[in-house]
C-alpha cells in the first residue's frame, strides 16, 4: 500500500505509514487512484490492483442478486473504503449505484460507525447537483449503500481532454458546484475531499457532486480530531495539510484549486511530491491565474484568489457568496465588490422576528428625490395605490418602471404614504384568483377593500421622438376623478424627470401646498443609464415580494451594475439578505448603501440608516432615525412600524405598542402591521387585546400564519390551553411554514403542561419536516427545545446530543445558543456552556452580551455561589432588561435566602408574563418557561411565611399535574401535603 503523502510502500495491512505516520484509514478516497475516461458516474481507476479489492473473493459477478433486490450489472470502481457497482433495483425498477464496504473494515466499530454516518449525513443533502443517497443495506455480512446512478464523465477526465475551459463554461460548472456545496453546508456536512474526480457532468452539462464518503458533520463532536489528516493532498486546504480542525471554508479552498485548474489547465501548487505540494499551500500564495492566462477576466481571477487565501477567515464565507458573485459575472461581466467587504467580522445576529422583519422590507422604497427638509403644513394622511401603467411604447424597459418612481416622488409630501404594490398584488390574487396584473380595475378593487384614499393609473406612449405620460387620480370608493394629469419627455432618458413633474401635479391635487417648481427643483437628474437601472430595480422589488429572493438579488445586482451609485439598490439587497438570515451579506450591502446616502431622499436616508441600525440591533440609534422619520413624515406607517421594533430591541413594550398602534391607525387595512400590533400587545401582557387584533387579521386573511401563532400565544396566556391547541392544529394545515411553526407551538404547549414524551415526538417530526424543507433555522430552534424536552424526561444523554445539534445547526442564533448553554449547565458541562457564553459576549450588541452574563451567572448559581451570581445578573440587567434576567435574579435571591427580593423579581416576571410567551420576542413560543416561575414564587412566599404560597403551588400543579413527574412537581406536591 503506497502512502498518499510520502509515496512510501507499506504492507497491505498497515494502518499508518511507517515513514511519515500518516493514518491510511482516514482518507480512503486517496487510495483509489485517478479515474480513467469512461462514461459512468462511478469509474474504475486505471491500473487498479488486487491490493485495492474490496471483496476478498473478488468482484461480484454480473447477474448476482444482492440482498434479494439489487441485480449487479457491472463493477464501476474501487477505492479504499469500498467498491461501487452499477445495479438494477428490481423492486423500484430503476438503476442505482451500490457502494460496498470491505468485510475487514465492516468489523471495525469506528469505521462501521463512519460508514453509517456517511449515509445519515448525506441523506440530509438533497439538491439537484448532489448525487442522492437512497438506503443502507446488508447482505451475507456485506454492508452497502445504494445511491443515485448517473450517466456521465467526471471533471478530471474532461480536464485531461480539454486542457482548460473557456471562462463562461468554467463559471457555469463552478456555479452548480457552489449550489451543491451550499446545500451540503446548510445540512452541516463538509465534503473534505472535493476534487475533479468527485464532480460529474451528464450529457446536458448538469453537474453532480458525489462521494461524501469522508464528509463529517459539524453536528458530530469527536468525528474529526486535531492532528488527523483527511482528504486528497492535491486539493487539501492549508488547515487540512496541518492536521487542524476544518469547516466549510476548507471546501471553498478546494473549489478555488479546481477553478484555477479549469481556467489555466494546471494546478496552483505544482511540486514534485505530495508533501511538497502540501507545504507550498501553507506557506506561499498562489500565483494569480491571470498571469498564466491573460485572457482570464480580472473578476474571475479575483474570485479564485479569494478562495485560495491561506487563512480561512480571509476566504469567502460561504459557497452561496461565491455563487452570487459568479452569477453576477454571468449577467453583467462584472462583480460588484467581489467576495464581501474586507474586515467585516463574522457573528452578527439575525436581527428581526419573522413578522417584524417584514417591516423593513416594506420601508425599502426606491429612487432619488429630495423632499423638503421639514413639513410645511399639517394635512390628514392620504394613502395612495399606483396601478400598473399601460406601456404603449413597445419598449419593455418601461414595463414596471414608471410605478415605483412615481411612488417615491409622490411620497415627497409628508402626508402621503404609497401602498406597497407587491402587497396589493397578493391581495388582488385573493380577490380575483388568477389575476396576473394590477391594472386600473383590479387595483380599484384592492383600494376599496383596503380603504386606500387615492388610486393613480395611467399610460406611457411614444409620440415621434417624445414620450407622453398621462395619469388619472381618483377616489376609488366613489370613482370621482381628482385629477387628470399629463407630461412629456423629449427622449427616453428624460422620462424619469417627467415622472417627477407628473408626481408634483398629483401631489397638488391631493392637497400638497408646496409649489410644483419647488418639488421639481428638489428632484435630482438621474445618470445616463438610470432608466434601465430603474427597470431592474422595479423587477427586483416585484420578485422580492413574491418571495423569489435569489432572483430579486440578481436584478438588484444588475441595477447597481447599470448605476453603481444607486444606493437604494444596495439597500434592497441588504433587506433581502436580512430576511434570508444572511446577516453578514446584509451588512456588506448596507455598507455600500451608506456610501451613497447623498443620492437618496431625506425619507430614504432615514429608512436606510434605520434599517442598518436594526440589523446591528443598535436600539438607540435605530430609535433616533425612525423617530426623526415619523416626525418629518408623520404619515409613514412603515416608519412607525419600524420605530415600534426599535423599541422592542430596547425591551420597551409600552412605547412599542404605541408606535405599532400608530402604524395601524395610518394604514388600518395593512395586515402585517395589524398583526405586529397584536403580537406586541401579547408581549406587553394584554392577551385580550392581542386576540382582538389577530382575530381581525384572520378575518381579512385566514391564511396569515403569524396571526395564528399570536392567537395561540394569547390564548395560552389567558389559560385557554385547549383553545391554543386547536389554533395550532388549524395552523398546521395551512402550509409548510404553518406546519413548522405549529410543531413548535404544540411542543411548547406540551412542555408547558409537563408532557415531555409528547413534546419529543412532536419535535422530532417537526425537525425532520424542517430539514426536508431546508429550513435550518427552524430546525435549530426545535433542536434546542428538544434538548429541554429530553431533560424534563430525565434523558440526559439525549438532551446533550440535541443541544449539540442545535448549536451546530444554528451557530449564530442567540436564542438557540442560550437555551443550549442552559442545558449544558444542567448536565454539569460547565466548560461547554461557558464557551457558548464567551461566543455571545464577544458580540457588539447589548442583548447577546446580557445573555452571556446570564449564562455565567447561572453557572455560578449552580455552584452555590449566589452572591457572585447576583452581581453578574445585575450587570446583565444593565445591558438589557429581559424577562429571563429577572427570573434569574429571583433564583439567585432565593438561593441567598433574600426572600423579599426574590418575591419582587418573581412578581415582576408575573406582571410581564407576556414576554414569557416568546422570551426572545421572535414569535418562537417559549411559554413553557412560565410554570416553573409559579413554583419558585411559592418558594419565595413560603420563605416569607405567606399563606399564599399554597395557591402558587396549586396553580403550578394544576398546570403540570398531568405530565411526567419531575423534581419541581414532586417537591410542590410534597410541600402542599405538608401544609
Amino acid at each position: 500500500m503506497q502512502c498518499p503523502l510520502c509515496q512510501t510502500e507499506n504492507p497491505p495491512s498497515a494502518v499508518r505509514c511507517g515513514n511519515c505516520n500518516t493514518p491510511f484509514s482516514v482518507s480512503e478516497a486517496t487510495l483509489a487512484g485517478t479515474n480513467a475516461g469512461v462514461t459512468e458516474a462511478w469509474t474504475a481507476p486505471v491500473g487498479a490492483t488486487t491490493v485495492n479489492r474490496i471483496i476478498e473473493r473478488g468482484p461480484i459477478p454480473p447477474g448476482t442478486l444482492l440482498a434479494g433486490r439489487y441485480e449487479i450489472l457491472q463493477l464501476l470502481g474501487e477505492g479504499g473504503m469500498g467498491a461501487v457497482y452499477k445495479a438494477r433495483d428490481l423492486e423500484l425498477e430503476r438503476l442505482v449505484a451500490v457502494k460496498l464496504i470491505r468485510p475487514d473494515l465492516a468489523s471495525h466499530p469506528e469505521i462501521l460507525r463512519r460508514f453509517k454516518q456517511e449515509l445519515i449525513l448525506a441523506r440530509d443533502v438533497t439538491h439537484r447537483n448532489v448525487v442522492r443517497i437512497f438506503d443502507l443495506g446488508q447482505s451475507e455480512g456485506i454492508k452497502f449503500i445504494t445511491m443515485e446512478y448517473v450517466e456521465g464523465r467526471d471533471l478530471r477526465v474532461l480536464l485531461k481532454e480539454k486542457g482548460k475551459f473557456a471562462p463562461a463554461e468554467a463559471v457555469s460548472i463552478m456555479t452548480q458546484i457552489c449550489r451543491a456545496l451550499e446545500a451540503a453546508h446548510e445540512a452541516g456536512v463538509v465534503h473534505r475531499d472535493l476534487k475533479p474526480q468527485n464532480i460529474l457532468l451528464d450529457a446536458k452539462d448538469r453537474v453532480y457532486v458525489m462521494d461524501f464518503g469522508i464528509a463529517h458533520s459539524l453536528e458530530t463532536p469527536g468525528m474529526t480530531q486535531t492532528g488527523v489528516l483527511m482528504g486528497t493532498p492535491e486539493y487539501m486546504s492549508p488547515e487540512q495539510a496541518k492536521g487542524m480542525k476544518v469547516d466549510a471554508r476548507s471546501d471553498l479552498f478546494a473549489l478555488g484549486i479546481i477553478f484555477y485548474e479549469m481556467l489555466t489547465g494546471i494546478s496552483p501548487y505544482k511540486a514534485d511530491t505530495a508533501m511538497a505540494t502540501l507545504l507550498k499551500r501553507t506557506q506561499e500564495r498562489a500565483r494569480p491565474p491571470i498571469e498564466l492566462e491573460p485572457a482570464i477576466p480580472k473578476a474571475l481571477n479575483d474570485v479564485v484568489l479569494k478562495c485560495l487565501q491561506i487563512e480561512p477567515q480571509n476566504r469567502y464565507s460561504s459557497a452561496q457568496e461565491i455563487a452570487r458573485d459568479l452569477e453576477a459575472w454571468q449577467s453583467t461581466g462584472k462583480i460588484a465588490a467581489p467576495g464581501g467587504v474586507s474586515g467585516v467580522a463574522p457573528g452578527y445576529w439575525k436581527w428581526a422576528a419573522v413578522g417584524l422583519a417584514v417591516l423593513l422590507v416594506v420601508a425599502l422604497v426606491t429612487f432619488r428625490l429630495k423632499g423638503p427638509s421639514k413639513p410645511l403644513a399639517a394635512h390628514a394622511p392620504v394613502s395612495v395605490l399606483v396601478a400598473d401603467f399601460t406601456n404603449a411604447t413597445g419598449d419593455s424597459v418601461f414595463d414596471g418602471t414608471i410605478e415605483p418612481t412615481l411612488n417615491v416622488a409622490i411620497e415627497g409630501a409628508s402626508f402621503i404614504s404609497s401602498f406597497n404594490r407587491a402587497q396589493a398584488r397578493k391581495i388582488a390574487e385573493q380577490v380575483q384568483p388568477g389575476v396576473t396584473s394590477l391594472d386600473a380595475s383590479v387595483a380599484r378593487m384592492v383600494a376599496v377593500r383596503e380603504g386606500i384614499g387615492a388610486l393613480v393609473s395611467g399610460t406611457i406612449a411614444r409620440q415621434g421622438a417624445e414620450y407622453l405620460i398621462t395619469a388619472t387620480t381618483m377616489d376609488p370608493s366613489t370613482g370621482k376623478v381628482l385629477a387628470n394629469t399629463r407630461v412629456k419627455a423629449g427622449d427616453k432618458q428624460g422620462v424619469l424627470n417627467a415622472v417627477n413633474k407628473l408626481a408634483a401635479q398629483i401631489r397638488k391635487a391631493l392637497g400638497d401646498t408646496i409649489p410644483e417648481s419647488v418639488q421639481i427643483a428638489a428632484a435630482e437628474t438621474f445618470t445616463a443609464d438610470s432608466l434601465e437601472a430603474a427597470h431592474e430595480y422595479a423587477e427586483a422589488q416585484n420578485l422580492q415580494w413574491q418571495g423569489k429572493w435569489e432572483e430579486a438579488i440578481r436584478h438588484y445586482l444588475q441595477a447597481v451594475q447599470l448605476d453603481p451609485n444607486f444606493g437604494r439598490a444596495y439597500s434592497g439587497i441588504a433587506a433581502v439578505d436580512s430576511n434570508m438570515g444572511q446577516v453578514r451579506e446584509a451588512l456588506k450591502y448596507y455598507t455600500l448603501a451608506m456610501a451613497h446616502l447623498d443620492r437618496m431622499s431625506e425619507r430614504e436616508k432615514y429608512r436606510t440608516r434605520g434599517g442598518y441600525y436594526l440589523l446591528m440591533r443598535d436600539a438607540r440609534k435605530a430609535t433616533e432615525e425612525f423617530s426623526a422619520l415619523v416626525k418629518q413624515f408623520p404619515s409613514d406607517s412603515a416608519g412607525a412600524a419600524n420605530l415600534a421594533y426599535a423599541y422592542v430591541l430596547s425591551h420597551d413594550m409600552t412605547h412599542a405598542v404605541e408606535q405599532a398602534r400608530r402604524a395601524v391607525e395610518i394604514s388600518p387595512q395593512n395586515v402585517p402591521q395589524r398583526n405586529n400590533l397584536g403580537l406586541l400587545e401579547t408581549y406587553n401582557g394584554d392577551f385580550d387585546a392581542g386576540l382582538r387584533e389577530q382575530q381581525a387579521v384572520l378575518q381579512t386573511n385566514p391564511k396569515f400564519v403569524l396571526a395564528h401563532v399570536g392567537m395561540a400565544m394569547s390564548q395560552l396566556g389567558n389559560g385557554q390551553a385547549t383553545e391554543a391547541k386547536a389554533t395550532y392544529e388549524k395552523l398546521a394545515k395551512l402550509d409548510a411554514q404553518g406546519a413548522s411553526m405549529a410543531a413548535s407551538g404544540l411542543a411548547d404547549l406540551a412542555l408547558y403542561e409537563g408532557r415531555a414524551a409528547d413534546a419529543i415526538k412532536i419535535l422530532e417530526k417537526g425537525i425532520e419536516m424542517d430539514r426536508k424543507e431546508k429550513n435550518q433555522e427552524a430546525a435549530g430552534k426545535k433542536l434546542a427545545m428538544l434538548a429541554d424536552a429530553h431533560l424534563l424526561a430525565g434523558q440526559a444523554a439525549a438532551a446533550g446530543a440535541a443541544a449539540e445539534k442545535a448549536v451546530t445547526t444554528s451557530p449564530q442564533d442567540m436564542a438557540v445558543i442560550f437555551w443550549a448553554a442552559r442545558v449544558y449547565l444542567t448536565l454539569g458541562q460547565e466548560a461547554r456552556a461557558l464557551a457558548l457564553a464567551k461566543q455571545l459576549g464577544a458580540q457588539l450588541q447589548a442583548d447577546p452580551q446580557a445573555y452571556a452574563k446570564l449564562i455565567e451567572g447561572e453557572a455560578l448559581l449552580k455552584r452555590q455561589k449566589s452572591r457572585e451570581a447576583l452581581d453578574l445578573f445585575q450587570q446583565a440587567g444593565k445591558l438589557a432588561d429581559t424577562w429571563v434576567g429577572h427570573y434569574d435574579l429571583g433564583l439567585a435571591y432565593l438561593a441567598a435566602g433574600a426572600f423579599t427580593e426574590a418575591y419582587s423579581e418573581f412578581e415582576l416576571c408575573k406582571k410581564r408574563r407576556g414576554e414569557a410567551a416568546a422570551a426572545f420576542l421572535d414569535e418562537e413560543p417559549t411559554y413553557r418557561i412560565y410554570p416553573p416561575l409559579l413554583y419558585y414564587f411559592g418558594r419565595a412566599q413560603e420563605g416569607l411565611k405567606s399563606p399564599a404560597a399554597s395557591e402558587s403551588y396549586k396553580t403550578f400543579v394544576a398546570i403540570r399535574g398531568n405530565g411526567a413527574a419531575d423534581s419541581l412537581l414532586t417537591d410542590a406536591r410534597r410541600r402542599l401535603a405538608g401544609q
